[in-house]
């Protein structure tokens, strides 16, 4: 989710992977050590034969060895497929990983310090987008304070034939990246974890705006989105929630419940983080091929077109209020000037009049979707889903003569591989405070 926004298993500089505890809970012995009978291995770590036994450990007398080919090592049964890690609860406990709801109270209650909590909710596949997110968590609670990341991967928010199995899950760099960013612990619970009876009888409704955009496109997507962050609000208690500004429907949801529901947190907004290229850093833009990736940095282009468009249109208007007579009558005064022979001052008050009364959004929408028509005939081609300039109060397109904030939103297929884009604009002159950024209690 930013819970949202997922991408390049990145560690931060000079961080280094946390010390692992190799003797569970339960067992007996280390990897490489005999076992005394009657013990067990961790979950998934058994024999060919049926018996249990730790990984390197030798198997009990009279018990085939596994065979693996020449200079290979046996892989364990239950073995995650290379680039998927093992269920939380199939793993040796390690320095930061909570598994459980139990686990991270005792973690929050050991900690006996007076600071802040802060939450940062992700579905893992961590990025420096994540990392983003982290450091600001702790720089607002300060080092006293306690910063909980969230790795789940919430089937509630898939529907049919998106990519719930497909979607990367790489806890091991996930928490690397995390303790390295800030995070006090890494809660990473399973699914029965969190849906213990199954998936839930009642649900929170995301209502008229969570079927909208990314409503449209995903039924049911936001009302599993905030059907798991009430829950995870509720387990992790703290007092400010940050999620990423690239996943900007979704912040917009969540601000409505906390604010509908009375759910005692602060909500923060951080702004997307973006490669060198512009494309915003996302988990899935692993599955994009060099020439996929090309073609889908037309959704940053398209909003960066329609920034510049309004940027240039709010200097027009600029220029037009500060003709003597006004904008309104900007008009008449280019008459009056011609009738006076100042015919280069007149053709520019009649431009400056002209490109006043033209802007607005519509030409910033313009601007976007002649990006994206140049890309649809690229190869490969980028296949619109929508494109958007919306109220962020509640995700409904704004009029033609709006004032005031806005999100410009884009998403798009390229390839088999769906992403999500958008930025934040204002129309009209500058005000102190944003909805679109910042924090909303």
């Amino acid at each position: 989710m930013s819970l949202p926004a997922r991408d390049h298993d990145r560690t931060p500089a000079g961080a280094s992977a946390p010390a692992r505890d190799t003797t569970p809970a339960g067992a007996s012995a280390p990897a490489g050590a005999s076992a005394p009978a009657g013990t067990s291995a961790p979950a998934g770590e058994t024999t060919p034969a049926g018996t249990s036994a730790h990984a390197g450990a030798p198997a009990p007398t009279g018990t085939p060895a596994p065979s693996a080919p020449a200079g290979s090592s046996p892989v364990p049964a239950g073995t995650p497929a290379p680039g998927q890690d093992r269920s939380p609860a199939d793993r040796p406990r390690q320095a930061g990983l909570v598994p459980t709801a139990e686990g991270l109270r005792d973690a929050a209650a050991r900690r006996g310090a007076p600071g802040r909590n802060a939450v940062v909710m992700t579905m893992g596949a961590l990025h420096e987008g994540h990392a983003t997110l982290i450091r600001a968590a702790r720089a607002r609670v300060g080092e006293d304070g306690f910063v909980v990341v969230t790795v789940f991967v919430n089937p509630l928010q898939f529907g049919a034939g998106e990519d719930l199995d497909r979607y990367p899950r790489t806890l091991d760099a996930d928490l690397e990246l995390a303790l390295g960013a800030g995070a006090s612990v890494v809660f990473a619970p399973s699914v029965d974890e969190v849906y213990p009876g199954g998936e839930p009888q009642v649900r929170v409704t995301a209502g008229p705006m969570g079927e909208r955009l990314e409503g449209a496109s995903r039924p049911g997507h936001f009302d599993g989105m905030l059907t798991v962050v009430a829950k995870l609000l509720h387990l992790t208690a703290p007092d400010l929630a940050l999620f990423g500004q690239k996943d900007a429907q979704q912040l917009a949801l969540i601000r409505r419940m906390v604010r509908d529901l009375n759910f005692p947190v602060e909500v923060v907004g951080v702004e997307t983080v973006r490669e060198e290229d512009g494309l915003a850093l996302s988990s899935r833009n692993r599955y994009l091929s060099a020439g996929e990736r090309r073609t889908a940095l037309a959704l940053s282009r398209a909003l960066f077109a329609g920034r510049e468009r309004l940027a240039a249109q709010e200097a027009l208007r600029a220029r037009a209020d500060a003709l003597p007579n006004g904008r309104d009558r900007a008009g008449n005064r280019a008459e009056a000037l011609s009738r006076l022979g100042e015919a280069r001052a007149a053709a520019d008050a009649h431009a400056v009049a002209q490109a006043a009364e033209c802007a607005g959004a519509g030409a910033v929408r313009a601007a976007a979707r002649a990006v994206l028509d140049e890309a649809a005939k690229a190869e490969p081609p980028l296949t619109l889903d929508y494109l958007a300039l919306v109220d962020p109060a509640d995700f409904t397109e704004v009029a033609d003569d709006h004032d005031g904030e806005a999100v410009l939103a884009v998403a798009a297929r390229v390839g088999s591989t769906r992403l999500i884009d958008n930025i934040p604009l204002r129309f009209g002159p500058p005000s102190p405070e944003s909805p679109t950024l910042g924090a909303t209690k």
